[in-house]
């Protein structure tokens, strides 16, 4: 049987209620970004593990020694040989190694198709920080009117900038997909049709992967904000 002090408390529970859901949203939202930074980490370094201790040498290995398999020697085994292969290659040696090895693959059908794919990703994602995208921008895309996050790549050149240039700067701009910021379009606008924003490419990324929830602070509302 209900009374009307009973009716008082259900307010109560609904805000307590509320305040514990607010609670455990917020833990999940701090807990869930390093929980799965440190699996993915956990993971890739067992998983360089056990590609790389199977190819070093019983008397090599820690474990021999000590009785106990310590996750992570792989990986610096393999970081070790990774800037051992860096340094020699950087030498004429090294480079007339590489030179002499590459010339043999060239002549395989097959393996020349499949080295040459991987050595142009390899080449891209480790690319030098010069080659980094340099702003990020709006653009009107897919048609006038509609405005989509961009960052400009370079400036574009060869036959692409001759043929569809129009005697105006023709930009590269990758635009992204959201949530998956690594899929995306490749597009060549007018410079004069990019609003370059000052958000940095940090900003901009966490804008695409929010899919429009996170928006970086811009100076002129900060100021305002602050003078009032």
């Amino acid at each position: 049987m209900s009374t009307p002090f009973d009716e008082d408390q259900h307010p109560q529970k609904k805000r307590r209620f509320a305040g514990i859901r607010a609670s455990f949203l917020t833990g999940i939202v701090v807990i869930a970004p390093v929980g799965l930074t440190i699996w993915f980490i956990w993971g890739l370094m067992g998983w360089v593990d056990s590609v790389v201790l199977p190819l070093v040498p019983a008397r090599f290995n820690p474990e021999q020694y000590i009785g106990i398999n310590l996750l992570g020697v792989g990986v610096s085994i393999f970081l070790i040989f990774t800037i051992l292969v860096g340094w020699i290659a950087k030498g004429l040696i090294g480079r007339s190694l590489i030179s002499f090895a590459e010339s043999l693959v060239v002549r395989m059908p097959v393996v020349r198709t499949i080295y040459s794919g991987v050595k142009q990703i390899a080449e891209t994602v480790f690319a030098q920080s010069e080659r980094s995208f340099e702003k990020a921008c709006l653009i009107e895309y897919p048609r006038k009117g509609i405005w989509a996050i961009g960052f400009i790549s370079t400036q574009a050149g060869g036959e692409v900038a001759s043929k569809a240039g129009d005697g105006s700067d023709l930009m590269s701009i990758f635009v992204p997909t959201t949530p998956n910021p690594t899929s995306g379009f490749l597009l060549f606008f007018p410079r004069e049709d990019i609003i370059e924003l000052d958000m940095t490419i940090e900003e901009a990324a966490k804008l695409v992967i929010s899919a429009g929830l996170v928006y970086p602070e811009h100076p002129e509302i900060v100021g305002k904000i602050k003078a009032a």
